[in-house]
C-alpha cells in the first residue's frame, strides 16, 4: 500500500517564542512533502492579523502551499474579501474558508452587520471572485450547532455547490465515524474529496477539552489508556500508536490523503508520518 500524500495545519504565534516554535515546526514537517499546509485563525477572528503574516513568511520562504484560514466573524464583507485579495497578491491560492467561532464572551456567532452571514456566502463570493481552490470544514460527528447529521450533511453539500473543491474534517478517534461519514456524504450526492482531520494526542487534558467543545467522541478505552499511560509515564509512546493505528485504520479503508492539526509542535506528527512510510522528500528553500 504506498504512503498517503499529507497536510499540516499550524497557528499564528502570539509571541518571539510562538515564533521559533512555528518556525521549528514547519523546518521539521516541511521535509514530508505535504500537499499543503494550512494557518488558522484564533478564536472570533482574534489573530487576524497574525495569521496574515504566517501565512506570508510561510509563502514567501518556502516552497510549501500554504493555505489560509478566512472566517466571517467580525469584519465587513469588503474587509474579508480584502484580505482574500492580499493573499493572492502574496501568492496564495488556497483558502480554509469557515464561517468561524463566535468572539470571545458572545455564546453564538452573530454575522457582523455588512458581513458574511454563513460560511455559504463567502465561499460563493470567492468562487466569483476566482483564483482559490476553496477547502471546507466537515464534521464526522455532527457540528454542535446542527439539529441533526442529516442537516449538517445538507450544509456541508451546500458548501460544496457554492464552489468549495474539497472538505477537511474535525478530528475524531474511531476509523469507523469517517467512514460512516463518508458513506453518507456519497448518499447525499457529495462527490468531493472528503480529508480526515488527524490531531495527534500531545496533551491528553487538552485534548479532554477541545473535544468537549466541539462534540468529539472519546472511546471509553482511550480514556482508560491514557488514564493508565499517565501513571506509568507513557503517554507520548501511546499517542504515537493510538494515531498511527487510526491512520492505518483509515488508510486500509481507502484514504488516500491525511490532514495533520500539529498544534505548533511537530515531533509526534513526524514520528506518526515516518510510520506510515512518510519519508522525507524535499529540503526548504529558504531558512527563515
Amino acid at each position: 500500500m504506498p504512503a498517503p500524500t499529507v497536510s499540516f495545519e499550524f497557528f499564528p504565534p502570539k509571541t518571539l517564542q510562538a515564533s521559533f516554535r512555528l518556525w521549528d515546526c514547519v523546518n521539521t514537517l516541511a521535509p514530508l512533502d505535504p500537499s499543503f499546509v494550512s494557518v488558522t485563525y484564533g478564536a472570533g477572528g482574534t489573530t487576524r492579523k497574525l495569521t496574515h503574516e504566517a501565512v506570508e513568511a510561510i509563502q514567501a520562504n518556502t516552497g510549501l502551499n500554504v493555505a489560509a484560514h478566512l472566517t466571517c466573524v467580525d469584519a465587513t464583507k469588503s474587509e474579508t474579501l480584502g484580505i482574500a485579495d492580499a493573499y493572492a497578491k502574496a501568492g496564495v491560492k488556497e483558502i480554509v474558508a469557515l464561517r468561524g467561532d463566535a468572539p470571545k464572551g458572545a455564546s453564538n456567532f452573530t454575522a457582523h452587520p455588512e458581513g458574511f452571514a454563513s460560511s455559504i456566502d463567502l465561499i460563493a463570493a470567492l468562487s466569483e471572485r476566482g483564483g482559490f481552490n476553496i477547502r471546507v470544514g466537515a464534521y464526522p460527528e455532527k457540528h454542535p450547532e446542527a439539529v441533526d447529521q442529516a442537516a449538517d450533511i445538507a450544509f456541508l453539500k451546500r458548501k460544496f455547490d457554492a464552489g468549495a473543491t474539497s472538505a477537511i474534517t474535525q478530528f475524531f478517534f474511531e476509523a469507523e465515524s469517517f467512514f460512516r461519514f463518508r458513506d453518507d456524504c456519497v448518499k447525499a450526492g457529495i462527490d468531493a474529496p472528503i480529508i480526515p482531520g488527524i490531531l495527534p494526542i500531545e496533551s491528553w487534558s487538552g485534548v479532554q477539552k477541545f473535544s468537549k467543545q466541539c462534540g468529539a467522541f472519546i472511546p471509553q478505552v482511550l480514556r482508560d489508556a491514557f488514564n493508565n499511560a499517565e501513571q506509568t509515564g507513557t503517554t507520548e509512546l501511546l499517542a504515537t500508536a493510538v494515531a498511527t493505528e487510526l491512520c492505518d485504520d483509515l488508510l486500509q479503508g481507502g484514504v488516500d490523503h491525511l490532514h495533520f492539526y500539529t498544534l505548533n509542535r511537530p515531533e509526534l506528527t513526524r514520528d506518526i508520518c515516518h510510520a506510515l512510510g512518510v519519508t522525507p522528500k524535499v529540503q526548504l528553500q529558504n531558512v527563515a
